[in-house]
């Protein structure tokens, strides 16, 4: 952080300069973190959940706390493999574990969810959309839309 030559402060925030009066100095390098922390946590979110294995473990801890070899076992994989698996939801913040004795314990953040939840119901409206249209023209067209019956 340096003060130009007019009074204004210039600061480099992520290879950015941000030119800004005092008063704002602190709101928009604040509010750029906010923004670049809040789409990292959607894309990890998506990034951990784009694997079969990963949501497979979110599945099985939906039923309750699981040891990570309790996880491993249905897999065809090593406990090491597993454990990768593991530790990319516990950095996406998708599960929490803790140590009891020897063995991790995982347990599924039922609030971890909700980021994405969110971003993907801003877009709900675009697929009623899509629905109604895709209804209209399939009437337009004279395409039946009954099930045949077995006979």
């Amino acid at each position: 952080m340096r003060r130009a030559g007019t009074g204004r402060l210039v600061k480099i925030f992520h290879n950015t300069k941000i030119n800004c009066s005092v008063d704002h100095f602190i709101y928009m390098p604040i509010v750029k973190h906010m923004v670049e922390n809040s789409e990292y946590r959607l894309d990890s979110l998506f990034a951990s959940l784009s694997d079969q294995t990963r949501r497979a473990i979110l599945l099985m801890l939906l039923e309750g706390d699981l040891t990570v070899k309790e996880i491993a076992a249905p897999f065809e994989m090593s406990l090491a493999a597993v454990s990768k698996h593991v530790q990319i939801l516990a950095k996406a913040g998708l599960l929490t574990q803790h140590k009891s004795g020897r063995e991790k314990w995982c347990r599924l953040d039922t609030n971890a969810l909700k980021p994405a939840a969110f971003w993907l119901e801003s877009y709900g409206q675009f697929l009623d959309d899509s629905f109604e249209l895709l209804e209209e023209l399939i009437e337009l067209q004279g395409i039946s839309t009954e099930v045949p019956a077995d006979t």
